[in-house]
């Protein structure tokens, strides 16, 4: 259970700094030029998350993006999770997820931030993030849209932490459904434009 009193200031902000720097590492542009693929930020959506580095026609560096996008929230939480509690631990989280999306290597414009949500949710309590990845492969699977799968997930991760008897939890996974949302509200509007992007397996392996 996540016991807030028990954060000290101190390991706040060390989990804050940790959490931050690991979660700006930009692991898809990082990796698409150095498979000579280019500079991931001229293509698609213009943003650095596995979504858009499988518009370059990598699944293999598109699914590498997505596994490192995650670790590096994961990892820091389970860090401080062990060290400073489950309170330092989401703290650590957070921090990773505002990393990816405003990362000061590259002028704070970052990724969407699902992969490294997701990282969060397995970092803090796997159940959760299986959960948010199940509901994410069926929803991508009916719709082929990674923008409602990812908002579906989302909004439906609260839920899963009452059910699951992580109502402790209910709160910061409202937060982590609203930074998706907002970090998503231009493919919102495309949805209701109906002009979203399909998923695209791609060609290449």
């Amino acid at each position: 259970m996540v016991d807030w009193s028990s954060l000290s200031f101190l390991t706040a902000v060390l989990a804050a700094v940790c959490g931050y720097l690991c979660g700006s590492i930009p692991f898809g542009l990082l990796l698409t030029r150095w498979a000579g693929l280019g500079d991931v930020r001229k293509i698609g959506s213009g943003n650095i998350g596995a979504t858009n580095v499988l518009r370059t026609g990598s699944k293999k560096i598109a699914a590498l993006t997505l596994i490192l996008d995650a670790a590096k929230a994961t990892i820091p939480v389970l860090i401080f999770r062990e060290t400073g509690g489950e309170a330092a631990g989401l703290v650590a989280g957070f921090a990773a997820l505002a990393g990816h999306l405003f990362p000061v290597w590259l002028q704070f414009k970052g990724g969407k931030g699902v992969a490294t949500a997701i990282g969060l949710l397995f970092g803090i309590a796997w159940l959760l993030g299986l959960a948010f990845l199940a509901v994410w492969l069926i929803v991508a699977f009916l719709f082929r849209t990674s923008s409602t799968s990812a908002l579906t997930a989302s909004a439906l991760s609260p839920l899963w932490a009452y059910l699951l008897g992580r109502s402790d939890l209910v709160i910061p996974l409202i937060l982590l459904a609203a930074i998706v949302w907002v970090m998503h509200r231009a493919n919102i509007s495309r949805l209701i434009a109906g002009t979203e992007p399909k998923i695209d397996l791609g060609r290449k392996a």
